[in-house]
């Protein structure tokens, strides 16, 4: 069983800055067939985007996605790991900030990204949410 967050996460997250309009986050999850975005300024992690919070945060209150910036509208103030963290750790870290993803980094970037259904099917493969976190995305 993997001990070490870079052995289950996820590497090279896609970023777009916070300037990016909403849209362009949208087209790179769409393009990537991913839920979430991680959000940069000058070059530091600064926040997070899923696709909920889009249609939360930025459709449902009519917000214009070709004009707002994905700054506005992502979660700030992540929790983050390392790739040396242990998964017992990420775990943790999950439970106790109420989180689905962690970004992972390292020298200050992000690097990877760990998700509650990467955890799943590696603690417990056989679980329902690791059968649909292994399965290909919708189109």
């Amino acid at each position: 069983m993997p001990t070490a967050v870079r052995e289950v996460m996820t590497r090279s997250p896609v970023t777009v800055p916070a300037s990016a309009p909403i849209q362009e986050a949208a087209r790179q999850m769409r393009d990537q067939a991913i839920g979430d975005v991680i959000v940069l300024k000058d070059g530091a992690i600064c926040g997070i985007v899923t696709d909920r919070d889009i249609t939360v945060r930025a459709v449902a209150e009519g917000r214009d996605p070709k004009s707002t910036p994905v700054g506005d509208i992502c979660t700030e103030g992540l929790a983050t790991v390392t790739p040396d963290a242990s998964v017992a750790e990420a775990v943790e870290l999950m439970r106790s900030k109420a989180v689905r993803r962690l970004p992972v980094v390292e020298g200050g970037k992000p690097i990877g990204i760990v998700s509650i259904g990467d955890l799943a099917v590696e603690r417990d493969p056989k679980s329902a949410l690791a059968d649909i976190s292994s399965a290909d995305p919708n189109s």
